[in-house]
């Protein structure tokens, strides 16, 4: 296993319970540029958030992270005739042959991968015609009395951000993508929410981890009484909402 930035399998759990789920609109888009019948690869897969979407749409979804702690949570564990397979491995080394898959599928994690070598992965393992397909989503845009305590979080944590994080700041927008791009839609995230499912979602960022990491402190704990005061009861759902960037690019045909 190469070494690889890990942010994420120290909150493996928090990950799990805490992350939103991609909505029909993203699969839709997908589906529009892939047949039913595809072979998927998702590298990256974390502990299944998009793996559930990809498989009630494809034939079969080889999901792989560099994480072995993301791996054991991932949904599929234990799921008897899931057309899911699950492999530990990094992105930009996968084992699968040429020419052997019709999407690559990565859902949040582009931005970890080192890109060049990734996409000449894609060049590798995609089919001609194949499509590569990347999403990420934003900050949680908050409208509400929210918004001001909320920030507060974020203006402790901004300074902890890996330098990736400019690059789910700016969509992806400036990446030298392989490929010729497919239109997408304008789509956005959503989110049924109590409180203690964001509390664990600030908890899982990884700029929250550096912080802690660097102070021995937890940015999150010691905002909990502001926002606990403004949300009211903890068990009230709120609307999370999220500005969510999809890239399509197709292989050429041969």
């Amino acid at each position: 296993m190469v070494a690889f930035k890990d942010h994420f399998s120290g909150v493996a759990d928090v990950y799990l319970a805490s992350r939103p789920t991609y909505p029909e609109a993203l699969y839709d888009a997908v589906a529009s540029a892939v047949p039913a019948s595809a072979q998927v690869w998702e590298p990256g897969c974390g502990s299944g958030q998009a793996t559930r979407g990809l498989a009630a749409r494809f034939a079969h979804v080889h999901a792989t992270d560099p994480s072995a702690a993301q791996i054991e949570r991932h949904w599929a564990n234990g799921q008897s005739g899931a057309n899911v397979s699950l492999e530990v491995e990094p992105a930009e080394t996968t084992a699968l042959a040429d020419g052997s898959v019709d999407l690559v599928a990565v859902a949040q994690a582009l931005h970890w991968f080192d890109r060049y070598r990734f996409f000449a992965t894609c060049e590798r393992v995609l089919r001609p015609g194949g499509v590569l397909a990347a999403w990420t989503y934003q900050d949680i845009i908050f409208e509400d009395d929210l918004a001001e305590v909320a920030e507060k979080v974020r203006d402790d944590i901004d300074p902890y951000w890996p330098p990736e994080r400019a690059d789910v700041d700016m969509g992806y927008g400036d990446y030298v993508w392989p490929f010729e791009t497919i239109p997408t839609p304008r789509l956005w995230l959503t989110a049924e929410w109590n409180l203690p499912t964001l509390l664990g979602y600030f908890g899982s960022l990884s700029a929250t981890g550096s912080y802690r990491a660097a102070t021995g402190e937890d940015p999150v704990y010691a905002h909990t009484p502001a926002l606990a005061e403004v949300w009211g009861d903890p068990q009230r759902v709120r609307t999370m909402r999220w500005p969510l960037i999809l890239h399509l690019r197709r292989k050429p045909a041969a």
